[in-house]
């Protein structure tokens, strides 16, 4: 994997039509990326369009990428993750409570392929998360790793949906306090 300030020059060199530099931040970047997708959707065929259509959007805003605000990776995974939750809303997979197994997906440990390609960051945030009331680390995971909406996490933890949302923006500042950001 490239460092950020790596990734932040191949953006910048795609904002400006570089080819190459596009290809090679496809390469450093599309296993994450797919992964997020896949998680989300849970099948490969859909997570493949999506990852297309996610490229085709970071070629396309490339420009208007501000490093100030947020790191590469996360701003390209957050393009994936909403265009496959994006997806996932427009084909009526809300009824996610029809398969019991994918409800509790978040609070499964990840493959031990995935845990050995940990970068620290992640390392780092794991742990922040881990530090959080079992129910509010299940409730950060199932929104912001599988995409779940505050009305399926309110129908889900049987709570209003105003609740839920005060719920994650207080484990977001509590993660962001433990990561000291």
């Amino acid at each position: 994997m490239l460092t950020p300030a790596e990734l932040v020059w191949l953006i910048a060199a795609v904002a400006k039509g570089d080819e190459a530099a596009f290809e090679r931040l496809y390469a450093a970047t599309r296993a994450k990326l797919f992964g997020v997708v896949l998680r989300i959707l849970r099948r490969q065929d859909l997570a493949e369009e999506v990852i297309q259509e996610a490229y085709v959007k970071i070629w396309n805003s490339a420009g208007q990428f501000n490093p100030a605000l947020s790191s590469p990776i996360t701003w390209m995974t957050s393009i994936a993750r909403n265009r496959a939750i994006d997806v996932v809303r427009k084909r009526g997979e809300a009824s996610l409570e029809d398969e019991p197994a994918a409800m509790e997906v978040a609070a499964d440990q990840p493959d031990p392929l995935a845990r050995r390609e940990m970068t620290e960051e992640l390392k780092r945030l794991l742990e922040c998360v881990g530090r959080l009331e079992p129910d509010r680390q299940k409730l950060v995971l199932l929104a912001y790793y599988n995409g779940w909406s505050r009305e399926q996490l309110a129908a889900k933890f049987e709570t209003p949906v105003n609740t839920v949302k005060t719920w994650l923006r207080r484990s977001l500042m509590d993660i962001r306090e433990c990561l000291g950001l």
